[in-house]
Order: C-alpha cells, then sequence, then structure tokens
C-alpha cells in the first residue's frame, strides 16, 4: 500500500479534518490581486487546482495588513471589501471541483513588504512608485542600500496581534478549514525568530528566548480565537553562519506544540541575499525530519520533491507526513493523478474528467466507468 495514497488525520480544537491522501499543494504567491481583492485569476487558479487530485490545497500568503502585503498586486484578507472578494472566488471555485479542504496562509511581509512583482525587478518601491513605510523588528534593510523599514514599537506589535487574530476570524467566517500562519522566507515572524534580522535590545530580540516571544505571542492569540486547523511555515534555516537553525525550529515547533499547534510546515531561506543554499532533491526534508522527531507534530515537508517515488520514500522513511508541492503543481496540475498511475493509489476527481484517462490508467478514479455517448 502506498503511503502518499493512505488518509492522514488533521486534528484541531474544533474536531478531526481528515485528509484523502498526503499530498498539499503548497501556498504560491499570484501577484495578481488588486487592492488585496482576489481576481478572476484566483477563479481561475484555484479551480484548476482543488481539481489536481491533491487532499488540500493551501492559497497563497494573504496580507492581514495593507502594509504586510509583499507587492500591492498581494492577496489580502484585512476587511470586509477583501473578505467578501475572496469568498466569490473561492465559493465558485469550490463548485467546479471535488469537496477539497482549503487553508489559507496569513502572512505579514515585514521589511520585505513595499516590493515589485518578481517579473517587475522585485525591488523596494518607493512611496512615487506606489510603495509605502515598512515595518520590522529592527531597523535593518533586507538588501545593503535599501530604505531601512521602522522598528516596530510594542504598540505596533499589539495591532499585528490583533489583525492577525481578525484576518484569521474572517477565514473562519467564509469557510476556510484551516490557518497557516507564515513564519519561513524572510517575512515578519521569520525576521523576529532570526539574529540576522532582529537586533533589537529589548524582551523581543536578543537571545532565542527573546527572538521567539512575538511569534509565540502572535500565535497563542490567533489560537485563542480560532478553533479550527492551525499550523505554521517555517524556515528551518538560514543558510548562513549566524542564522536561525534547524535545530532552533525543532525547539520551537515543540514549544508551539502545546500552545494548539495542529502541524508544521517545513522549508528553509529567505532571510538574506548572502545565504548558501545547498539546493538538490530532498534538500529540506533533513530538516523535516529534525522537526517532526524534536516536536511530534504533523510535519509537512516541501522543495524539489517532484517525482511520485521520491516522495513515496520520505513518507516510507518516516521523515515527514505530508508531502507539499508548489511550481510543480504550475507545471503538472495533475501531479497527483500521475503520481497515483505510479503508486496504484486512487484520486478524488471532477465527473467531467473521467473520461480523459488513458484506459491502463483509469483506476486511479476508483475504477469509475463512464460510457461514451
Amino acid at each position: 500500500m502506498s503511503l502518499l495514497f493512505t488518509s492522514f488525520t488533521l486534528n484541531s480544537p474544533r474536531g478531526a479534518l481528515k485528509l484523502a491522501n498526503r499530498i498539499v499543494v503548497a501556498p504560491m504567491c499570484q501577484y495578481s490581486a488588486v487592492n488585496g481583492e482576489a481576481t478572476d485569476w484566483h477563479l481561475m487558479h484555484w479551480g484548476n487546482l482543488l481539481n489536481s487530485g491533491a487532499a488540500l490545497f493551501i492559497i497563497e500568503a494573504t496580507g492581514v495588513t495593507p502594509e504586510g502585503r509583499i507587492t500591492p498586486s498581494c492577496l489580502g484578507l484585512w476587511d470586509d471589501r477583501t473578505e467578501a472578494a475572496l469568498e466569490d472566488k473561492l465559493s465558485r471555485a469550490r463548485q467546479l471541483a471535488p469537496a477539497t479542504p482549503v487553508f489559507i496562509q496569513l502572512a505579514h511581509a515585514g521589511r520585505k513588504a513595499s516590493s515589485a512583482t518578481p517579473w517587475h525587478g522585485g525591488q523596494l518601491l518607493s512611496v512615487d512608485q506606489g510603495g509605502w513605510e515598512t515595518g520590522a523588528p529592527s531597523a535593518v534593510p533586507q538588501l545593503e542600500g535599501e530604505r531601512p523599514p521602522n522598528e516596530l514599537s510594542s504598540t505596533d506589535l499589539k495591532e499585528l496581534i490583533e489583525a492577525f487574530v481578525k484576518s484569521a476570524q474572517r477565514a473562519d467566517r467564509i469557510g476556510i478549514d484551516g490557518i497557516e500562519l507564515h513564519g519561513a522566507h524572510g517575512y515578519l515572524l521569520h525576521q523576529f525568530l532570526s539574529p540576522i534580522a532582529n537586533q533589537r535590545t529589548d524582551e523581543y530580540g536578543g537571545s532565542y528566548e527573546n527572538r521567539i516571544r512575538f511569534p509565540m505571542e502572535l500565535f497563542t492569540a490567533v489560537r485563542a480565537a480560532y478553533q479550527g486547523v492551525l499550523g505554521i511555515r517555517i524556515s528551518a534555516s538560514d543558510w548562513i553562519e549566524g542564522g536561525w537553525t534547524p535545530e532552533e525550529t525543532a525547539d520551537f515547533a515543540a514549544r508551539l506544540k502545546p500552545l494548539g499547534a495542529d502541524f508544521v510546515h517545513i522549508s528553509s531561506g529567505g532571510i538574506s541575499p548572502a545565504q548558501k543554499i545547498a539546493i538538490g532533491p530532498n534538500y529540506q526534508v533533513p530538516f523535516a525530519r529534525i522537526v517532526k522527531e524534536k516536536s511530534g507534530l504533523p510535519t509537512m515537508t516541501v522543495g524539489l520533491i517532484t517525482d511520485p517515488h521520491q516522495a513515496e520514500a520520505i513518507l516510507q522513511n518516516g521523515d515527514a507526513d505530508l508531502i507539499a508541492l508548489a511550481r510543480a503543481f504550475l507545471y503538472k496540475p495533475r501531479w497527483a493523478w500521475e503520481a497515483a498511475a505510479a503508486l496504484d493509489g486512487t484520486v478524488p476527481s471532477n465527473e467531467r474528467y473521467w473520461r480523459c484517462l488513458p484506459r491502463e490508467a483509469q483506476a486511479i478514479f476508483g475504477n469509475v466507468k463512464v460510457g461514451q455517448r
């Protein structure tokens, strides 16, 4: 029996959420919103990926404030207007796909906010270019020579916690099944964790205990307000000397478990252009194993996992519980179908697609038989 195509259950205060298999569509920024509002691009994109055969779909990094967006074109969930747009597009996408749990990644970009879209260079935008002043743990820019962010005050931090809480409540109200807090890739929560970005001298900076304080306070507040599945994505390594480490990640995850964390999603990098990432197949999988063993939390791994047998081996080795793919799904939106054919699994599918498979692969839809008219 293929582990990739066995079910998996995520538990929360609200109850158990059963996933049909172990395949997850990881959050991927689309930079296609208008004033934070989801657009027809999202309708098409989400509908496509909800028909992928994956058991879980995670909506891209979604700003909890306008200033928390990576770019002016990033998705948001901070007011009634952005909530209504997201609800409209998601509800329509769901009508066109098999019932699939949907999570959302709530985020704040910190010093990496106010940037151009990747296809316009990704550089920090001035106010004249449509950008805005940014806030971060310390007045240390991401890139040398960039405009430094403003150091966030204790009042700012309280307001940010409240913004995350309100966005979580909005997500709950529109029927999203779970929340992933974005603590990776050099964005705000990661900036607090990493000594590369966090050079504060108050109770939120300096020692490891101080650097994890704000992310833990924020997680605790969201958990108190939200009873669905709640987890966090973490960059397990800064890939730079003196940076955040896999061992610290594992300890941090273990501390989040008694606070009500239901899963952890392990990635890496993003805090500094000086990072030296050893990229290759499975390059982040050892980090996931460390975190899983130390924390005992259900663990997702991600990063250059492209082959079904590769994904199966990760699960068989006990390195992770769930396999997340991102760009692989953009290139092959039916990756999970190919994996099911390779590993003798089955996937949920839209009946409109039942007639599309080669005869030898038809078993992946659970031996559905559809006549031709």
